[in-house]
């Protein structure tokens, strides 16, 4: 079975019109999201978690595409070094922490390092999670706590460092990942959707704690995007290419009412840096979601 997180073609094009993207619709396939040519994140700083694959590194390449300096975390040293690598041949400004969000000193000298380098936090995309997907009673303690320490537990931390330093610039932008899960779930992510829930939660009230610290705070609610995450919980990384876009095409028509096609992680990232862009003073405590109609259907 795959997990969840996704968009919608069309409200990713509402998105880039926000943002100044341009979106290339093909004949039944996936838009192309082109680069913008705003810089919506000039000299500001945004540190990323989970930023090795998937939707964070899409996330980190746009945002320093659009002039973010970009300090970012992840377990995976050799990915992280070659999306930090990417950047820096882009012409952009990236620098690539090891941390684990499980742990508390790992967080807080990630956040802490970044800030250090580049003079303050202006933006966070809280991005880490995991998934393990089987039966409630089939969960050992060990799982259920990897995944809820990871995905519930890894934002308290993140939102715990990176406020004070929000606080320290005079306000800024926290947008934190979520799922399709908080909303409308099946069987098998009794963790995962305890985690995705859970975070709503925690963010509607965080937002209120620093509303009057010019600080905002929303959750991104993506539907099924074709990731790492998805694929590794579909049980298909051994699987060749070819067969994985088969899975993907099928899963999307089966699955997603709206749009029948998963996402790709640039239409999430493109909304990410939209949320956490200037362009909506207004909001904050809420919850976007982007999932190419998932969950709005009553089948």
């Amino acid at each position: 079975m795959m997990t969840t997180a996704g968009i919608a073609a069309t409200v990713a094009a509402a998105a880039g019109a926000a943002g100044g993207i341009a979106v290339v619709h093909g004949a039944g396939t996936a838009p192309v999201v082109n680069p913008s040519a705003a810089r919506r994140f000039d000299k500001k700083v945004v540190v990323i978690t989970g930023a090795t694959s998937g939707i964070g590194r899409a996330a980190a390449i746009r945002f320093a595409a659009e002039g973010g300096l970009i300090g970012f975390c992840g377990r995976r040293e050799e990915l992280g070094r070659a999306v930090e690598a990417e950047i820096r041949q882009a012409g952009g400004e990236a620098t690539y922490i090891r941390a684990d969000v499980r742990v508390e000193s790992d967080v807080q000298q990630f956040v802490d390092a970044v800030a250090a380098k580049y003079g303050g936090l202006d933006v966070c995309f809280n991005n880490a999670g995991i998934t393990i997907q089987k039966p409630l009673h089939e969960y050992s303690a060990a799982e259920w706590d990897d995944v809820v320490n990871t995905d519930l537990r890894g934002n308290f931390l993140a939102l715990k460092y990176e406020i004070p330093h929000l606080i320290s610039r005079g306000g800024g932008v926290v947008v934190v990942t979520a799922s399709s899960n908080a909303i409308a779930t099946t069987e098998g992510r009794a963790a995962y959707t305890a985690a995705k829930r859970g975070l709503v939660g925690m963010v509607q009230s965080a937002a209120f704690d620093y509303a009057d610290k010019n600080i905002r705070i929303n959750t991104l609610i993506p539907g099924t995007t074709d990731t790492e995450l998805v694929r590794r919980a579909a049980g298909a990384m051994n699987l060749p290419d070819p067969v994985w876009k088969t899975m993907v095409d099928i899963y999307g028509k089966q699955h997603v009412p709206g749009l029948h096609r998963m996402a790709t992680a640039d239409e999430i990232a493109t909304f990410a840096l939209a949320l956490a862009s200037n362009d909506f003073p207004y909001m904050t405590a809420a919850q976007l979601v982007i999932d190419g109609g998932k969950t709005a259907y009553a089948g």
